[in-house]
């Protein structure tokens, strides 16, 4: 701990050293407010109201505080009053020392808005020390040959006190010898001369015992005593000489103990005891006692203690040459303490904001510090500074102040953490440096939108799937964080009404996950498009969008479908087969499709089953049914084939199918029996209104049946083979082979001509078109119970 006046001695040596007292402008008022306040006065006892004096508003809000120059918390201020009250007892003495008057310079720090005041505290002292002397006994030699008048310079009192509360007066006990005399060293201070009043003889009393009794000038005063003991010697007539008067030594503060100072010498003319010198100090202060000792015989002054050139910088040390006969000369040492650069720069923040928003404007203050240095001179002098390529700015204020403050506006999303180092140097060799970082966090704002991993998505799935398949996953980023991220997912309305995408295709807000909500049909949609949104919870929130395409996969679940001939005609239907045709003549084909794809859809054809398994084959790719052989005698007058018609797909699927074919010598008589069909009476209503439709169709049809019949009597003439029955005339040869592909649209991926032969029983409820054009034209057989579009025409 500092003694008393060392730490008062700093402060009044950092104001004048500090260089930044340029720095006073538009933010420190240049108005000086001072208080006073007696030293130990309770903790709480008020000194001040700063609201009134310096006339400011809400301080809370302004975030007021105090800073003394040595930062200690001497005062405290209520910010709801205005009121500065003492934070503890102050000691004057160890504040300030011998000092006077005792002044605290502190400033009133404003941060919002950034202002400075400048204030005083005279610490006022009390009269609460007693003075006390450093030698309890004091020896006086003076010899007996001393004339009246001769005075002797005796050893002052010590007092922590100052001014009137400080040593006034010294009185000493009656006596016939002596009597004291006051003077003053020129400081303010005083200091007792014992004066002889008359002669001694050494013969009559060699001893006299006096008390000297020092007072203070308080309004109770205070004293202390010592006892003079006088010793009387005989006759010195030679008092020792100093060489010089004065000596004036400069030690560096960093100078170790025992270390020489300088070395004062005197001499004495007498001879013997009376020429024997002894060195000593004389009226010295405490801090010369702790500080230096010197040698009694040699002279020699060293050091007992460290110096510190930031608590005192000069000494004066009185020192005396006592010979023998107890006469003295006096002499004087000046001690310069040179200042060397042991104290590095310190930094105090006293207002710090972290986090702060990506968006500040530039010039926010983030953050409030000092800078001292202890040392004197150039090794007092600091730069301060940050590192480069930060958006940062190092403004001074007011005196040793600075102001951090932002350079422009921050990217969080660029960089979310700045850790900054202070770095402050002093101008002194060497130099010495102090460091400071702090942490300087970037709060987000919702200045970005998330972004999908991708601009579209191209999604599958199998038909016939299970409800709430997990369809696939959207994905979406925010370069934000916190909530500013937080990524909500939703399916946007569509613009097609045809497609109910609620009930198809649900969404996972949180995690984007798609799933199907039902059974897709390939069948009935094949493709379909929507677009979903990712929006954040930043205010105002930030959304983007993203188109999903969704493919429906064929499963082959539709069996193949046989357009001709139909298998659920009221009668079956009759193919008719010339005796004469020949080997490759087109019986029949054989039409069916699937509403699958691909190659779900690739159909074959297969004969299973026939009355003469030899008579007839069947074309695998394009169902056409020919014959193998020449007809003969032996072969039987009706056959029935049954023909498999089957898919490609993985399992495959299949349908089967029935054909009749009767043999006939020509087309002109009745080959074909009425059918047996069975009546249900619980179908009367439906058979009258098929008879309706019947009769309907045949007035409508009739004229056309005459036209076809004509046309084809005429092409059946004109065939030789068949001229006695006035039949038609299959041309020969073969279809060429190739696979039938379908699609789900029930058309044929060939296009037919055809030419219609009717048998002449007018009651048959079919009819057949005969292929009599070209090869590639085919046999049909339609029955009027049935409606089917091949190639965009209608056969009933």
């Amino acid at each position: 701990m500092m003694e008393p006046g060392v730490r008062r001695a700093v402060q009044h040596m950092r104001q004048v050293l500090l260089y930044f007292v340029f720095l006073e402008g538009s933010l420190v008022l240049s108005e000086t407010w001072s208080y006073s306040v007696a030293e130990e006065m309770e903790t709480g006892s008020s000194v001040a109201n700063i609201i009134k004096d310096m006339g400011v508003g809400d301080l809370a809000a302004q975030g007021a505080r105090v800073i003394f120059d040595d930062y200690q918390p001497y005062l405290r201020l209520e910010p709801e009053t205005g009121n500065l009250l003492l934070n503890e007892k102050l000691d004057r003495e160890a504040l300030c020392g011998t000092t006077e008057p005792c002044i605290l310079h502190f400033q009133v720090l404003l941060e919002n808005p950034l202002q400075f005041f400048q204030a005083e505290l005279l610490v006022e002292d009390i009269n609460d020390h007693t003075p006390t002397f450093l030698e309890k006994l004091i020896f006086l030699n003076i010899s007996e040959g001393a004339s009246p008048g001769s005075s002797f310079q005796m050893a002052s009192a010590q007092d922590l006190d100052v001014g009137m509360n400080g040593v006034q007066n010294y009185t000493i006990s009656p006596n016939p010898y002596f009597y004291l005399k006051l003077k003053d060293n020129g400081k303010g201070r005083k200091y007792p001369e014992l004066v002889l009043d008359g002669s001694l003889d050494r013969e009559k009393e060699p001893s006299i015992s006096l008390i000297l009794t020092a007072l203070d000038g308080g309004s109770l005063p205070r004293s202390a005593t010592a006892l003079i003991q006088v010793v009387v010697v005989d006759v010195n007539d030679n008092a020792p000489e100093f060489e010089r008067m004065l000596y004036e030594v400069q030690v560096p503060e960093n100078s170790p103990v025992d270390s020489l100072v300088t070395k004062v010498s005197a001499t004495d003319l007498d001879t013997g005891v009376n020429g024997e010198i002894s060195y000593s100090f004389s009226h010295v202060s405490g801090d010369v006692w702790k500080t230096f000792r010197i040698h009694p015989v040699s002279g020699e002054v060293h050091l007992k203690a460290p110096l510190d050139f930031e608590v005192i910088q000069s000494y004066t040390i009185n020192v005396q040459a006592v010979d023998g006969g107890s006469l003295s000369g006096k002499s004087a040492i000046i001690v310069q303490v040179i200042d060397v650069n042991d104290n590095p720069p310190e930094i105090v923040f006293t207002s710090l904001m972290s986090p702060i928003p990506e968006n500040c404007l530039s010039e926010m203050v983030v953050a409030v510090f000092s800078v001292r240095d202890q040392d004197s001179g150039d090794n007092g002098r600091m730069l301060c500074s940050i590192q480069d390529n930060l958006p940062f700015l190092l403004k001074p204020t007011f005196k040793y102040f600075y102001t951090l403050v932002t350079e422009n506006t921050l990217d969080r999303e660029s960089r979310a953490e700045y850790n900054i180092t202070v770095t402050v140097s002093d101008l002194g060799t060497p130099r010495l440096t102090t460091q400071h970082t702090i942490t300087v966090q970037v709060s987000d704002i919702n200045d970005n939108a998330p972004a999908f991993t991708q601009s579209s998505y191209t999604l599958f799935v199998q038909e016939n799937n299970s409800p709430a398949l997990h369809l696939g996953t959207i994905s979406a980023t925010d370069s934000d964080s916190g909530s500013n991220a937080h990524i909500t997912y939703s399916l946007l309305p569509t613009h097609d009404p045809q497609l109910d995408l609620s009930s198809l295709i649900s969404i996972n807000a949180d995690n984007g996950q798609l799933f199907v909500l039902r059974a897709l049909d390939y069948e009935a949609l094949k493709t379909f498009e929507f677009r979903v949104g990712a929006t954040d919870q930043g205010s105002p929130a930030l959304s983007s969008q993203a188109l999903v395409r969704v493919h429906v996969l064929d499963a082959n679940d539709n069996a193949p479908f046989v357009l001709y001939p139909l298998q659920n005609a009221s009668a079956p239907c009759t193919e008719l087969l010339p005796k004469a045709a020949e080997p490759g003549y087109l019986v029949t084909k054989v039409v069916a499709v699937d509403s699958d794809s691909g190659q779900n859809a690739w159909l074959s054809f297969q004969l299973l089953k026939a009355t003469e398994p030899g008579l007839f084959t069947v074309w695998a790719h394009n169902g056409e049914v020919r014959t193998s052989r020449l007809l003969s005698e032996r072969d039987a007058p009706k056959h029935k084939l049954l023909l498999l018609v089957k898919d490609n797909g993985d399992p495959p699927r299949s349908a089967s199918v029935t054909l009749h074919v009767l043999l006939v010598d020509g087309f002109s008589q009745p080959y074909l029996p009425l059918p047996e069909v069975a009546r249900d009476p619980t179908h009367g209503d439906d058979d009258l209104l098929t008879l309706y439709l019947v009769i309907a169709l045949a007035s409508v049809s009739s004229l056309f049946l005459l036209s076809v019949l004509l046309f084809v009597g005429i092409r059946l003439c004109r065939r030789a083979q068949a001229a006695s029955l006035g039949g038609c005339s299959v041309p020969e040869g073969h279809f060429p082979r190739h696979l039938v592909d379908v699609s789900g649209a029930g058309t044929l991926s060939q296009s037919y001509q055809y030419e219609v032969c009717l048998t002449g029983v007018s009651d048959i409820k079919d009819f057949q078109f005969l292929k009599s054009v070209s090869p590639n034209h085919e046999v049909v057989n339609f029955t009027e119970e049935n409606s089917t579009s091949v190639n965009g025409f209608g056969y009933n």
